[in-house]
């Protein structure tokens, strides 16, 4: 039994874990936000809502499609017992008093009709729709930047200049710096070496993993007033502080209540309303997912994708990641940061192939005939050296040619690599082709080894 066993791991924990749980001959009951972890393990998913249990047969995408048809069909029902209800509505009114058994009987399933009629449950959608500042030409650069504790190195001058509209993504083991270098953006920790200039424009909007600092002693609705008392939304139009909470479902007997005694859940989005409501146009946002329901997830994602202003995440929320980011700081550890121009899963694809190509390159060397050991010979005339032939002097001079042009191509495959396209088939073709090139390289290498012997 697991309840939110992917919180605070790294990717790569989350996955061996996924490898272990599907391997394993194990009856499983999970509670879940990480909907990659759901599609994979689950085979049955049971929804709790309103009190009762639906049980789909399949995994979470299954789960998505058959409960959309599920409501479909309720609201069609409902719908339908609208219009039967009117009619009977009609009769009940102009009923006589006194009434026979079968009035009374059809009075009966009229109670029926009435519940069905009003059991549509009311949507209250989590509307994040706020303000954004106006972004300037310069907007973040980090120029160089170093940062350890002791023999940990963090970063080792690492540079990268924000654009705007970048939603960037930041994964890596846990203990590799992921938390300090969104610190050392916001001047929480000092660097090393480096620089960090930041527009004067920018306004960050900062959700750390530690520090939802409400105060418990504070109703819900002085958290916000503190900050304003009415918030400017993107429409133009200011909206009072109770109304947006209410927006954010927290409804108005909720708002009077301490904060110490609302949900872990409830907390995390209070503490993400406090930030937006600053009216940011630079997000940082240091595992937001955790604790989240999955109604608050779809909400806060579809408002991450039509954000104007810059986003840097780390997230170990995979689906969350491949829906919103542009490109990929992978911190590999020893301060190697590698930018990757696309989402997590194209990372994981291209990490494949670079891995599949480098393991087929070591079983070529490992099948190559090992060299015999030197025997030692007693001394003899020399022979007489070997003239090339005319068709081996053009096979060199042809070898020194492709040799040539294939380093030419090397160099030009390795800058478009490392130019971030955000194109996924290109990157691909690109890692292929340097493979294919390098074994190139060394077979005509070797040849040409051969030949100099003789030419």
């Amino acid at each position: 039994i697991l309840d939110e066993p992917t919180n605070h791991l790294d990717v790569e924990m989350i996955e061996w874990l996924e490898e272990y749980l599907v391997n394993r001959e194990i009856t499983l009951l999970v509670v879940t936000h990480d909907r990659y972890f759901l599609d994979r393990i689950c085979t049955e998913i049971i929804e709790l809502e309103n009190g009762k249990l639906y049980t789909y047969k399949g995994d979470f995408t299954y789960y998505v499609e058959k409960k959309s048809e599920r409501e479909a069909i309720e609201n069609s029902e409902i719908d339908k017992a609208k219009n039967l209800y009117r009619k009977e509505l009609d009769w009940v009114r102009r009923m006589p008093k006194a009434r026979g058994t079968k009035s009374k009987a059809r009075l009966d399933a009229f109670d029926v009709i009435d519940a069905k009629a009003h059991s549509r449950k009311k949507e209250e959608k989590l509307v994040l729709d706020v303000k954004t500042a106006r972004l300037g030409g310069k907007i973040l650069e980090l120029i160089k930047i170093s940062k350890a504790y002791g023999d940990l190195t963090i970063l080792n001058q690492f540079s990268y200049i924000f654009k705007k509209g970048d939603k960037i993504g930041i994964v890596g083991k846990n203990g590799v710096g992921k938390t300090t270098f969104l610190n050392a953006i916001m001047e929480l920790e000092k660097i090393d070496a480096g620089k960090i200039a930041t527009g004067e424009t920018v306004v960050f909007g900062y959700y750390s993993q530690n520090g939802i600092t409400l105060d418990n002693d504070k109703r819900v609705i002085e958290v916000v007033k503190d900050i304003a008392e009415f918030i400017p939304m993107a429409d133009g139009s200011k909206l009072p502080a109770s109304q947006l909470l209410t927006r954010f479902q927290f409804p108005p007997d909720v708002q009077y209540n301490y904060v110490s005694k609302l949900s872990g859940g409830e907390k995390r989005r209070l503490y993400l309303l406090t930030i937006l409501v600053k009216n940011p146009n630079f997000l940082i946002l240091d595992e937001p997912t955790n604790d989240l329901d999955l109604v608050t997830l779809a909400v806060l994602e579809d408002f991450l994708d039509l954000f104007q202003g810059c986003i840097l995440i780390v997230s170990h929320d995979r689906y969350f990641m491949d829906k919103l980011v542009d490109h990929v700081f992978v911190f590999e550890g020893a301060g190697v940061v590698r930018d990757f121009p696309g989402n997590y899963t194209e990372y994981r694809d291209a990490l494949e192939i670079e891995e599949e190509q480098a393991k087929r390159k070591q079983q070529e060397q490992a099948s190559k005939p090992v060299a015999a050991a030197p025997v030692v010979k007693t001394a003899q005339p020399a022979t007489e050296k070997r003239k090339p032939t005319f068709k081996e002097k053009q096979e060199f001079e042809q070898l020194e040619k492709d040799i040539a042009e294939l380093e030419i191509e090397k160099q030009e495959l390795n800058k478009n690599l490392a130019s971030g396209s955000s194109n996924h088939d290109d990157v691909i073709k690109w890692s292929q082709r340097v493979g294919e090139v390098m074994e190139l390289l060394d077979e005509k290498g070797m040849r040409w080894l051969e030949l100099s012997e003789i030419v």
